[in-house]
């Protein structure tokens, strides 16, 4: 199936999600923010900043983070993503809201909402949580030979997972949480 913004669209608006989980872990929310390209959709991922205080410390993510009170998961989103990428929602088109994702390691529970814009220019500014944004294509992301088993660090752990190898040189592999909420996206499995 190509993937444009409708197709996106109507399968989102199929998937379950709870909006009040009683598990106990902490509710946070991230943005998963498209474009349409020449070359085809695009995903904005940002490349965590080192902080030993951050588990996801120079890892792929979604802009994000923990609720503040009195505020739903979608408002989360959107002010999270003014933050850390400078980018205004409110002007793309909600896509819809994914299935949520558990830590695997970590007690969290994420909301995942997605946004498209057209084929016009947008600024990402990067706040001192990240050290890089950038595109990658979906077709990059689908490609079967870019997904591995990889060995990768997670605090003072070492785990074996599954993973996607970018296109871009010298990017750490896109696994955990951010690697289930694309492959949900492409279709090939739910959180």
């Amino acid at each position: 199936m190509i993937l444009t913004f409708d197709t996106i669209s109507a399968t989102l608006s199929r998937l379950p999600f709870d909006e009040t989980p009683v598990d106990g872990r902490s509710r946070a929310a991230v943005a998963l923010i498209l474009a349409e390209r020449p070359v085809g959709l695009q995903l904005l991922l940002l490349e965590r900043a080192a902080d030993e205080r951050d588990p996801w410390s120079g890892h792929l993510a979604f802009p994000g983070g923990r609720l503040e009170p009195g505020e739903s998961q979608r408002q989360a989103a959107e002010r999270e993503t003014r933050e850390e990428a400078g980018i205004d929602l409110t002007t793309a088109r909600y896509l819809g809201r994914l299935a949520d994702c558990v830590g695997a390691h970590q007690p969290v529970r994420i909301a995942c909402f997605a946004y498209g814009f057209g084929d016009v220019p947008l600024t990402v500014t990067i706040n001192h949580e990240s050290r890089d944004a950038f595109w990658v294509n979906l077709a990059d992301l689908a490609d079967q030979r870019r997904h591995i088993t990889t060995q990768v660090n997670f605090r003072d752990s070492s785990i074996v997972t599954p993973a996607i190898q970018l296109p871009q040189t010298g990017k750490p592999v896109l696994w955990g949480i951010t690697y289930r909420l694309v492959m949900q996206l492409l279709g090939f499995t739910t959180c």
